[in-house]
């Protein structure tokens, strides 16, 4: 694989993980909703700091700029920790994937937001479009007309969690990639965000879970 995963290889993983982690930890609902509504997204709705709740409490303008830079910081992450990783040498290991992880990881417990964050959805989504862009597009074309079929991105976004490690197991072994690292980074977010999910299962089971365009 390369160079060996040496102390220098470990030194430089944690660059890429710290940087991504507080990459990750730049919650974009909290801040377009103190900067566009003056006020705190958490305070409403779920309490969710993403973009769903986002668009319950203040409309579609400030959620689709919340998405934006949700989505941007997971591609952002994964980028720079490859190029942190290019510039040093490195090529023991993929830092997509340490960056994909921390990344989401900040996004769930952010450090400037007393550790309480979203979902991980759109950024996890940001990642995988770098670490696994052909199942990022399965998942994207099968799930947006199922948004907007349902109206409730809650079920999407569970789906799209399962399946993520799926695709991702159908296409490297019909492209015959190596898929050990890649498929063990899917289950990883995968079983991440269908936790931070479990709230938004017991409102499913009992009905009560919002439909987006539904009348307050």
């Amino acid at each position: 694989m390369g160079t060996q995963f040496d102390s220098r290889f470990w030194m430089f993983a944690a660059v890429v993980a710290v940087v991504a982690y507080l990459i990750g930890s730049v919650s974009f609902a909290v801040i377009v909703s103190r900067i566009g509504a003056q006020d705190d997204v958490r305070a409403h709705g779920s309490g969710n700091a993403g973009m769903t709740n986002m668009l319950r409490s203040y409309g579609k303008k400030l959620a689709a700029l919340t998405a934006i830079g949700d989505f941007g910081k997971g591609v952002v992450a994964v980028a720079l920790g490859r190029i942190i990783f290019g510039l040093a040498g490195i090529q023991a290991f993929d830092a997509g994937y340490i960056a994909g992880l921390c990344v989401i990881l900040g996004h769930l417990y952010p450090l400037y937001f007393k550790f309480k964050g979203g979902k991980g959805v759109l950024t996890s989504l940001g990642a995988a479009l770098l670490i696994s862009p052909i199942p990022f597009l399965l998942i994207v074309v099968v799930l947006v007309p199922f948004v907007f079929i349902v109206k409730i991105v809650s079920l999407a976004s569970l789906i799209g969690f399962a399946c993520y490690p799926v695709a991702v197991l159908v296409v490297d072994l019909l492209l015959d990639r190596p898929l050990a690292a890649e498929l063990v980074f899917a289950l990883i977010i995968s079983i991440m965000g269908i936790w931070k999910h479990r709230s938004n299962i017991q409102r499913l089971l009992a009905g009560t879970e919002y439909r987006f365009g539904k009348k307050k």
